[in-house]
């Protein structure tokens, strides 16, 4: 690929380096044939990434870049589950259409974490505090950002590294549909049928209650005092 002269070093290196993962594992792509593609010194490549780790990490962040701003840029629908439903299939889709960046983002040769995943990581528990406090959640959302998360993440790899053995088109779906439907419940659900479930009431109502202090903590509490009863809540709710 033959660079244009505007573009600097720092996203001729990045290019390069997509380029290559693009065909090879992170462990076959070295630093000497990044900066042979990119035209430029190894010097250079460590001046701005400081080693091979830091480049693979700031090439999966170019990458998601794209996706997490149309994450970023969502507004919030009325129903904070249903977006947690169309936040999952957007994984999915960007999963499988961008592999490689994917699976480096997910890679144990990954040894400096991509801020997007930190990122990813804190848009889901934005949503999740949202069905919290909407009296949506039955497990506290840190507990359940990781296992969707961890579901999610998990059902993409695997479709991406065992196609043949994933090919059920409604697999993804499903599996959504089981883990959402196990850490939240029905609009409609009423005090009465959560008693009557093994997590019971307590736990539902703490988790909501933790989630909207959170979001607007009253004036009468002091810093302190709202610590202690997010500590509280945290333990009713099972965190």
């Amino acid at each position: 690929m033959a660079y244009r002269g505007g573009m600097d070093a720092r996203e001729k290196i990045l290019e390069a380096a997509t380029e290559l993962l693009a065909g090879a594992s992170a462990a076959e792509v070295s630093t000497r044939a990044v900066c042979e593609k990119a035209g430029v010194g190894a010097p250079m490549l460590y001046r701005l990434f400081g080693d091979k780790a830091g480049l693979l990490a700031a090439v999966v962040d170019r990458g998601f870049e794209q996706y997490l701003a149309s994450k970023r840029a969502a507004r919030p629908s009325a129903d904070p589950v249903e977006d947690l439903r169309s936040g999952w299939d957007n994984h999915m889709r960007f999963a499988l259409e961008h592999p490689s960046h994917y699976r480096l983002m997910y890679s144990p040769e990954l040894t400096v974490p991509p801020a997007a995943v930190q990122e990813a990581h804190d848009l889901l528990r934005a949503i999740l505090e949202r069905c919290a406090a909407a009296g949506r959640l039955t497990v506290p959302p840190a507990l359940a950002t990781q296992m969707v998360m961890s579901a999610n993440v998990g059902a993409a790899l695997s479709m991406l590294t065992r196609p043949e053995q994933y090919a059920d088109t409604r697999f993804s779906q499903r599996l959504r549909d089981a883990v959402l439907d196990s850490v939240t419940r029905p609009a409609d659900a009423d005090a009465e049928a959560d008693a009557g479930r093994e997590d019971g009431a307590v736990p539902v109502a703490a988790a909501t209650l933790a989630a909207r202090l959170r979001a607007d903590l009253p004036p009468a509490l002091t810093t302190a005092e709202s610590a202690l009863l997010q500590q509280w809540l945290e333990k009713l709710s099972g965190g």
